[in-house]
């Protein structure tokens, strides 16, 4: 048998603002040949906060517009999102469905040392238990300590990464989860905003606590799907291209991105869905 075509068709990546661009971001390094297209839906950021049936039909109306693109494969590159809308959004896709909370709970397992993990997320998916549920799937004998931190999406998505507000709350969250397990080995980062402040993060644990990161978790198991389904761009394809679209301020959206980033993005499109 020859080797399968390959589908030059986007990935198509999925968030409630700017943090799923840190998903992106590895999934352009992993698979330079791929293309994408990503929607931050940063009119109604944060989702964390949100009650569980509005963020369901947030989501389900923005992988609506994504597979209107005609994707190939959907990556839910928010932690809120997966944790309350997985199993929604997997029924309405036609098209493969990943999210981010099980490869991330997966590696995590496998860092952990002593079996104490600590897990930063948003209320929305603290509330949820799913990384609970996923890490404790991986590995039974796990102890698992979860930290809510509302205030650190708000702070990212306007591009303060660096002020005293941002890390005295890091500084208090942190200290707040360790108090609850002062055994804890391993931090999962259970928002794709946070690899954000990953510095911060790692100054406050300490070089003996292992930090996971969701987002290059996220992009190695894309990659591992695209190979399985032998849906990667032909190697002899056109260049990749790449958009990115947001709900929010065009110009607000643009700028946050390129000071959290330093990279050019390309022209970001305005996109509509429902009401704030």
């Amino acid at each position: 048998m020859g080797e399968r075509p390959g589908d030059a068709r986007p990935i198509g990546v999925f968030d409630s603002g700017v943090g799923g661009l840190t998903v992106l971001s590895e999934l352009h390094r992993r698979l330079p040949a791929e293309t994408t297209v990503y929607l931050g839906d940063n009119a109604r950021t944060p989702y964390g906060p949100r009650p569980a049936d509005e963020v369901r039909r947030f989501t389900a109306e923005g992988v609506g517009w994504l597979l209107e693109q005609d994707i190939k494969l959907l990556v839910l590159a928010c932690n809120t999102a997966t944790a309350r809308a997985l199993p929604l959004v997997r029924e309405l896709s036609p098209v493969p469905v990943l999210g981010v909370v099980r490869p991330g709970a997966v590696s995590a397992a496998a860092s952990s040392r002593v079996g104490h993990v600590g897990v930063i997320a948003t209320v929305g998916t603290v509330e949820s238990g799913a990384y609970p549920a996923a890490l404790l799937e991986a590995d039974a004998r796990l102890s698992v300590t979860q930290q809510a931190c509302p205030e650190l999406v708000p702070l990212v998505e306007v591009g303060r990464l660096d002020d005293p507000e941002t890390e005295a709350a890091v500084r208090d969250y942190l200290g707040q989860l360790r108090s609850n397990d002062p055994l804890i080995d391993t931090l999962l980062l259970g928002c794709t905003h946070y690899p954000l402040l990953r510095p911060h993060l790692e100054r406050e644990v300490g070089e003996r606590v292992a930090v996971v990161d969701s987002a290059f978790t996220t992009a190695l198991a894309t990659e591992d799907l695209l190979d399985a389904l032998g849906s990667r761009a032909p190697g002899d394809g056109p260049p990749p291209r790449h958009r990115v679209a947001t709900t929010g301020d065009v110009a607000a959206f643009s700028g946050v991105a390129r000071r959290l980033f330093g990279e050019a993005l390309p022209d970001v499109e305005a996109a509509t869905l429902g009401p704030v």
